[in-house]
């Protein structure tokens, strides 16, 4: 099933969000400026781009995983979650948690962007839950 979002270039030079595979699940975003990221610090990346998602269709900002494992750059949020009703540029918190200062090239792909369709769900309040084999067993419990 494919479903058409609204997108709007914010600046003439603005890149479309691309898959790099025909295969691939999530959208790369870009860069819309140059920018230097600090080592240690946050900073707010522009793509250049807002979208205009449908009720119940979500969006996620992932990470991408070449930045993290060759210059340890990644999401401060990951995942960051788009609303519907959310029309704003879509901007990435990206930290350095590398030594040194890090430079995004503008159009330099920074994030990915992840579409899924969501249910609207209601709450059962519940006296017992129905016990599993996990129950209560949180995290590093399988393995």
């Amino acid at each position: 099933m494919s479903k058409n979002i609204e997108i709007k270039l914010l600046d003439s030079s603005s890149v479309l969000p691309q898959k790099q595979h025909e295969n691939d699940i999530g959208y790369d975003l870009s860069s819309s400026v140059e920018i230097t990221l600090p080592s240690k610090e946050v900073t707010l990346v522009s793509t250049g781009v807002a979208i205009s998602l449908p009720t119940g269709i979500a969006g996620f900002i992932l990470p991408r995983s070449g930045l993290a494992s060759k210059h340890l750059i990644t999401l401060i949020n990951a995942p960051g979650l788009i609303d519907p009703g959310y029309t704003g540029e879509l901007k990435v918190p990206l930290i350095n948690h590398g030594q040194n200062t890090y430079t995004i090239n503008k159009h330099d792909r920074i994030a990915q962007l992840v579409i899924l369709k969501t249910d609207t769900i209601t709450f059962e309040v519940v006296d017992e839950l129905q016990t599993t084999d996990r129950a209560t067993k949180g995290f590093g419990s399988t393995g």
